[in-house]
């Protein structure tokens, strides 16, 4: 039986740009191994499958995969399926949010998706973990070495190297400016050998510094997980969720509403704005969302049982 499918182009209101995903509908029936196929024979960052909720109240279940493995959370999925799932609902041409908490592996989240009729539709999600340090002691310089920059360009202000989890574990490195994120390359078999591992994953890096090429962004961002088959992510909402915990930590952000732009993809001809939304309270983030835009480039049936 064919199979329906699309890939949508998410943090991006553009096509063409941010990060292509892959949405398999009505994926009841496919077992572990063929979806873990279909992911590799798309060779995307990730493939999300859209399964019926455990949960009736549940707008779906998702599944989501790398072109090596299956992961419990992805932000750029959540988005990409709550858009594609409103607008498979809805039709083209309406102006309406939605509503919907989709199942994953790290929990139920809640999503919201605004479609428009003349411009690009737009998702947003609760975090569904909040983003918590894992106190382990990573040095400079073999980080450096992965990455490919001087021990002394890593690190600004009082930011320095850190590991983060909101549900996947990522490295923070941050560096001294755009030119030296701009080198940075990933050495996966020395990212291998010095990456500390949490929730059984082995953590990716997440290289960062203040501002950005575009005047709105307030950090500039890339993403390598070498390991999972991916060399450079365009734009990784996980990441952006373990990074919030960062920011507060290193910048002590107030009690309050913070909105953040965070850019992505841009070393890769595929720019991408996440935008990162922080409600803080006591000293602590009590609350997080992460949404961005979503633009369908393609679809088509998948000739797969």
């Amino acid at each position: 039986m064919p199979r329906q499918y699309a890939i949508y182009d998410v943090f991006s209101a553009d096509r063409l740009a941010g990060n292509p995903l892959a949405v398999v509908f009505e994926a009841e029936g496919l077992s572990d191994k063929a979806m873990q196929s279909i992911a590799s024979e798309f060779n995307l960052s990730e493939t999300v499958f859209v399964l019926p909720a455990d949960n009736p109240a549940h707008g779906a279940r998702l599944r989501i995969f790398t072109p090596g493995r299956e992961l419990p959370f992805a932000g750029h999925p959540t988005v990409g399926a709550a858009v594609a799932l409103a607008e498979r609902k809805s039709g083209d041409g309406v102006n309406l949010d939605l509503m919907n908490v989709l199942e994953e592996g790290v929990g139920p989240v809640r999503t919201v998706a605004r479609l428009q009729s003349d411009a690009a539709s737009f998702a947003e999600f609760d975090l569904p973990r909040l983003s918590s340090r894992i106190h382990v002691e990573i040095e400079k310089e073999p980080v450096a070495a992965a990455l490919g920059v001087d021990p002394h360009e890593i690190g600004f202000e009082n930011h320095h190297i850190s590991l983060w989890n909101a549900g996947l574990p990522y490295v923070m490195v941050p560096v001294h400016d755009l030119s030296v994120a701009a080198r940075t390359r990933c050495d996966g078999s020395r990212w291998e050998r010095l990456a500390p591992m949490a929730d059984g994953l082995l953590a990716a890096a997440f290289v960062y510094c203040r501002g950005g090429v575009s005047h709105e962004a307030h950090f500039h961002t890339r993403m390598f997980a070498p390991l999972d088959g991916i060399p450079e992510d365009p734009a990784t909402g996980s990441a952006v969720a373990a990074f919030s915990g960062a920011v507060h930590f290193h910048d002590e952000l107030l009690d309050g509403h913070h909105a953040l732009l965070i850019e992505q993809g841009v070393e890769m001809g595929r720019p991408s704005k996440i935008h990162l939304h922080l409600e803080l309270d006591g000293g602590k983030i009590v609350q997080g969302r992460i949404g961005g835009h979503a633009v369908k480039v393609a679809e088509g049936s998948l000739l797969v049982d």
